[in-house]
């Protein structure tokens, strides 16, 4: 399996298909290039339930130090 970054492809996309010149698009990182190109290539934001997960794997304080502080 090929890996890494198809240079013809994104070349064609940028130069040609963008009519950026070359010094511009040499210029662009990979997500710069991609959100000009309409792929949005990141993840989805966090939201409240991947957050409430997370707050309850990995909470600040344990039991026994929040009943401590509740005093």
């Amino acid at each position: 399996m090929k890996r890494g970054f198809d240079w013809p492809a994104l070349m064609r996309a940028g130069i040609l298909g963008l009519r950026l010149e070359p010094h511009v698009f040499w210029r662009l990182t990979p997500a710069e290039l991609r959100l000009m190109l309409g792929e949005s290539g990141g993840q989805t934001p966090l939201g409240r339930a991947g957050l409430d997960a997370l707050l309850a794997a990995y909470p600040d304080a344990t039991e026994g130090e929040r009943d401590a502080r509740e005093i």
